[in-house]
């Protein structure tokens, strides 16, 4: 009976191993066995094309890149899979020869309302329009050696590492991408998308998420210095304005380093030109901003020889519901703060100004920032920012500004690219608030590391306010506060500053 049983286990083993082995060989789909040379000589991206359609013809599966170097032009992705790169493979961006390469970008009638990069796709290393339930797995590495990072691009030319358009359910997660091209991610109208465990190193931006609902991304490390590292943007791209909403980024590391010198571990700063003059690696909302922002959360990340926060909406959308808390900043090269509700308008003549209202900042600190521009909040005339919370904040700027910069009006920058740098120098060295409702200020320190002859604080149209437990470093002989057209705003617990509560001021200073 023993001896029975135990060759009735031994069978039953044998038959559970063959169901297993089945089960993998249909699940496995590994590019070598359709024809990929792996040699980063030969073009493989016919071979791996056909791997990915033998998969979706059997339902779906996961196409297996093992080690090797898979030199290829557009990999078109379908439904139901995955592609998994093995620690030690490399999908290798091949470079146009001859007309001869990715696939031509698609026509787009609403191109005038973007840049080129936001409104193609296929013209991209990797690519999918229209799926569902797809992913991009492993511990490999993606290299868009041969894409362009400009938008001026030759016949064949590509200049995305990954471009998703329309597509829901995708999760990428623990590959990394050396020189990903315009985009190393462009991911537009994706629903339902998990980024996690990345490692980005390129040379213009990491992750453009466009459009996009419910996406969440953590744990991710992007190093870009000519461009921004991770944006949330809403263009007109689709045909029609489209927020992205219900957005989390979390314990995420940002950074203008030296392109490749994040992969390589050396962090290197020795560029001397980067793109508007210095180097970028933020986390940004905008500038496209066609369909607007809504429910987005940054906590838990870190801002390293980069620019600082930017929340823009110029281009008729909501931006609104934002909390952004648990950040640390160094070596900031602009403002470490900036909101812009602007009217540049790009988009169809029929969309009005945007609002932006509703945002929470808190639990900063930063070191090393840039002397020229402080944090700039600035609405337009008739279209505040409001509801506007900042909180437990801690600043260290450069300083070293003059008495005449102090004594600047600041244009209104309505149409302009909302960027800090074209600003100029900031009046005010720690905060320029200007068509500002119901904004809230506690617990904020600044101060900097040489003499300054700006005010820390700049209000300018704003319509209540509590300041309270300020302190900011100042120079004798100048005010802490220079307020301008503002009522309603209740000043307590002041270094240097008595309580005041002041209802309506023309101009005063503190």
């Amino acid at each position: 009976m023993r001896s029975t049983f135990q060759h009735f286990l031994v069978l039953a083993t044998v038959i559970a191993t063959s169901f297993i082995v089945k089960a993998d060989a249909q699940i496995f789909y590994n590019v070598k066995d359709f024809g990929a040379k792996g040699d980063g000589i030969t073009p493989d991206q016919d071979a791996i094309n056909k791997t990915i359609d033998g998969a979706s013809r059997a339902g779906g599966g996961t196409v297996y890149f093992p080690a090797g170097n898979y030199l290829s032009y557009t990999i078109r992705l379908k439904s139901n899979i995955s592609l998994f790169i093995e620690q030690g493979a490399t999908i290798l961006a091949a470079k146009e020869a001859g007309g001869f390469g990715y696939d031509e970008p698609e026509p787009n009638a609403f191109d005038k309302y973007q840049d080129f990069g936001h409104s193609h796709w296929k013209n991209s290393l990797i690519y999918g329009e229209g799926l569902h339930d797809i992913s991009i797995v492993g511990q490999g590495l993606i290299w868009g050696k041969g894409l362009s990072r400009s938008t001026n691009q030759p016949k064949g030319g590509g200049n995305k590492a990954i471009a998703l358009k329309n597509c829901r359910n995708v999760n990428l997660q623990d590959f990394s991408v050396l020189h990903g091209g315009h985009f190393a991610l462009l991911a537009t109208g994706v629903d339902n998308m998990t980024i996690d465990n990345l490692k980005v190193d390129t040379d213009r931006d990491g992750f453009d998420i466009d459009c996009c609902k419910n996406v969440r991304v953590s744990n991710c490390t992007v190093n870009s210095p000519f461009d921004d590292g991770i944006c949330l943007k809403s263009s007109f791209g689709l045909g029609y304005a489209r927020a992205t909403e219900n957005v989390t980024i979390t314990n995420c590391q940002v950074s203008g380093y030296d392109e490749g010198t994040l992969l390589d571990g050396t962090f290197k700063r020795t560029y001397a030109k980067y793109s508007d003059g210095s180097t970028t690696g933020r986390i940004k909302m905008g500038t496209e901003s066609n369909g607007g922002f809504k429910n987005i959360t940054i906590s838990n990340c870190v801002f390293d020889y980069s620019r600082g926060l930017a929340l823009e909406t110029v281009d008729g959308g909501l931006l609104e519901d934002i909390t952004i808390t648990n950040i640390t900043m160094r070596d900031i090269v602009n403002s470490p703060i900036f909101i812009r509700l602007g009217a540049r308008m790009r988009g169809p003549d029929t969309i009005a100004v945007g609002e932006c209202r509703r945002i929470i900042i808190s639990n900063i600190v930063a070191y090393n920032v840039d002397a020229r521009h402080g944090a700039i909040i600035s609405g337009l005339p008739g279209h505040d920012i409001e509801d506007l919370r900042i909180n437990n904040i801690r600043i260290y700027y450069k300083g070293g500004g003059s008495k005449d910069s102090a004594n600047r009006v600041v244009p209104e920058y309505e149409k302009d690219y909302p960027e800090p740098y074209r600003w100029n120098v900031m009046p005010s060295y720690g905060f320029f608030f200007r068509h500002v409702k119901n904004l809230k200020l506690h617990d904020i320190e600044i101060s900097c590391m040489k003499e300054e002859f700006r005010p820390a604080f700049i209000l300018d149209d704003v319509k209540g306010a509590d300041l309270h437990y300020i302190k900011a470093q100042k120079t004798n002989g100048v005010p802490s506060f220079v307020l301008k057209n503002v009522r309603d705003i209740d000043i307590r617990q002041t270094t240097k500053v008595k309580d005041i509560l002041i209802k309506n001021a023309d101009t005063k200073e503190l």
